[in-house]
């Protein structure tokens, strides 16, 4: 009989397995497993309410301090905040009763049911009020709401938009006045080391001049502890025609901004005092007397629950004091109020949707957007954004373009076929291609009646070193120049070798006589040289004429109210706000003529 090798038999190897334990490969059956130990219930129902009700309020308060949501029904955040709170409350529930579930997911979703009934029923009304707020605010049922979101008027450029003078014309953009107010800031030794600068610049109109200004941060959370007694000492200005960076001191430290921490926060002072409103991001501002302000604009939603995003008045924070008021109609010296994209994003809406849903999709007909960059400009005092409308279908020119007031959200649509700013940005930078210039963002300016786009050449250190006009319906009409006003004769000449405006409505260069008439305002009188001088400042004018009585004898007989006829010879290209012109002569206009 041949011999047989068996496991747990005679011949086994080790004489000690039990072959009644052996299932081949797989080694032995596994131990039972213990059963799990049963959690115990905390108390009684009443105390585990107690406790679930506690635990979920201490999350809510350290997350509400943290996060800092609107408790509104238009805020998505608060529908995530209200679902974190059931979530604690159910699974506090689940420990403190001592359930425990064979049953898996299953199981605790009927133990939540059946035990958590409140917080249970406020999720799925959450969840309701989610579906259907979002079905509401479907630009497919809703788009001829979103149309209307944004009022345009249609305009006409050169009958209102005024030619502006050089000293109301932006050189710079928020990358040259940021490397400006940096370096401005650099010498100062006693805030260099402590502070830096926001980089969020607010482009205003203060004491008549196109500015840029901001705040200053802590540097670290080192600097914070050690300075935020006396807060933050400074903001900066940025001039952006003279292109000359100011810091100005405060005699009390800014308490509350953006670079605030804890109750000083300039978000978390906002929620604790506006609990329910939703806002944009703060501008900071300051009024006419230079006291810092953030404008905080209140968000709204006009189109169901989620949909049409909309301003409506805002908060002045005095960042200095922390004293707030909400205004539905902002003070006149407040600039920003709407955001470049809440503005952009409505004109977008109405540009593809004012034919309905259905043509934005299959017909396109007149369909437009906005083109992809904006800019600003000071008109009447107040800050307008400005951008190009081009046709869905097509990104290499515009039909148009939009002037959109950011205080009171005032538009108006002037139609001009041209190129677009980015055409207008390479014909710029084509000229001066050996210099390897980058230019920026254009300006929308009208130049003897011509829609202009007029831009600043910037080189490799980020500093502005020519400028550039560009014709927005001719955009091979290019000219530059190391100054605006030699850009604009230039240009000026080239428009008229062109044909495109007269030949007298080109400047005057510098040097050459000019002839005005106006009424005499002032007059003041100084000896230089043995000479009699006689400086006289005609009405709706801040500089003054000079009459040397050498040369002009008749001046001795000026008299305020007087109307005369002048010529006097610039300096520059144009009479300047301030400072004093040299006067060669005059005439008397008669009172009834």
């Amino acid at each position: 009989m041949p011999f047989t090798f068996q496991f747990g038999g005679p011949n086994a190897f080790g004489g000690g397995f039990n072959p009644e334990g052996f299932q081949g490969a797989a080694g032995p059956n596994p131990r039972p497993r213990k059963p799990r130990k049963a959690r115990r219930a905390v108390g009684n129902a009443f105390t585990r309410t107690l406790i679930n009700l506690a635990v979920t309020l201490v999350f809510g308060l350290v997350y509400f301090y943290l996060e800092l949501p609107a408790l509104n029904l238009h805020a998505e955040e608060f529908y995530v905040f209200v679902f974190l709170l059931c979530a604690v409350y159910c699974v506090c529930a689940v420990f403190t009763s001592g359930f425990q579930s064979d049953g898996g997911v299953k199981g605790y979703f009927h133990f939540v049911r059946k035990q958590c009934t409140i917080p249970f029923l406020a999720l799925t009304l959450l969840i309701a009020v989610l579906a259907l707020g979002a079905l509401a605010s479907w630009v497919v049922l809703r788009a001829g709401s979103y149309s209307k979101l944004l009022s345009i008027q249609p305009g006409d450029f050169t009958a209102e938009v005024e030619e502006i003078n050089y000293e109301q014309i932006p050189m710079l953009d928020a990358d040259s006045a940021a490397r400006l107010g940096t370096r401005k800031l650099g010498e100062l030794a006693d805030m260099v080391s402590q502070f830096e600068i926001l980089p969020t610049y607010t482009q205003i109109n203060y004491q008549g001049r196109p500015v840029r200004v901001t705040s200053l941060r802590y540097g670290d959370l080192i600097k914070w502890f050690t300075n935020r007694r006396n807060g933050l000492p400074a903001y900066i200005i940025i001039d952006m025609v003279s292109q000359e960076a100011e810091v100005v001191r405060l005699p009390e430290g800014m308490k509350y901004t953006v670079a605030e921490h804890f109750g000083r926060n300039l978000y978390r002072h906002l929620r604790f005092h506006y609990p329910t409103m939703m806002f944009d991001e703060p501008f900071f501002e300051i009024n006419e007397e230079g006291v810092p302000y953030w404008v905080c604009s209140r968000i709204v939603r006009t189109i169901g629950l989620f949909g049409g995003t909309d301003i409506r008045g805002a908060v002045l924070v005095n960042a200095v004091t922390g004293e707030s008021e909400y205004y539905e109609q902002v003070p006149n010296w407040v600039d920003r109020v709407y955001s470049s994209d809440i503005i952009m994003q409505q004109y977008d809406f109405y540009g593809m949707y004012h034919n309905g849903f259905l043509n934005s999709v299959f017909g396109q007909k007149d369909v437009t957007v906005t083109t992809d960059g904006w800019n600003y400009i000071a008109i009447d005092d107040d800050v307008y954004m400005y951008t190009g409308v081009t046709s869905v279908t097509s990104d290499q020119s515009n039909i148009g373009f939009i002037l959109s007031n950011q205080r009171t959200k005032e538009t108006k649509f002037y139609p001009c076929a041209g190129a677009t700013e980015n055409s207008a940005m390479e014909s710029a930078e084509s000229q001066v291609q050996q210099m390897r210039y980058a230019s920026t963002f254009p300006l929308l300016l009208n130049i003897a009646g011509q829609p202009t786009y007029f831009m600043a050449l910037k080189g490799a250190d980020g500093l502005v070193k020519m400028f550039a006009m560009v014709n927005v319906q001719q955009y091979d009409v290019v000219s530059t120049g190391a100054t605006v006003a030699e850009c604009e004769n230039s240009y000026r000449q080239t428009l008229s070798h062109r044909g495109l405006i007269a030949a007298g409505e080109q400047k005057p260069a510098a040097g050459d006589a000019q002839e005005q008439d106006g009424v005499v305002a002032e007059i003041r009188t100084a000896v230089i040289d043995g000479n009699t001088h006689y400086y006289v400042r005609m009405e709706d004018t801040l500089g003054y004429l000079d009459f040397n009585s050498a040369e002009v004898p008749l001046a001795v007989l000026l008299n305020i109210r007087d109307h005369i006829r002048y010529t006097f010879v610039l300096e520059g290209a144009e009479f300047p706000a301030h400072g004093i012109v040299p006067a060669t002569g005059f005439e008397y206009i008669d009172w009834d003529n």
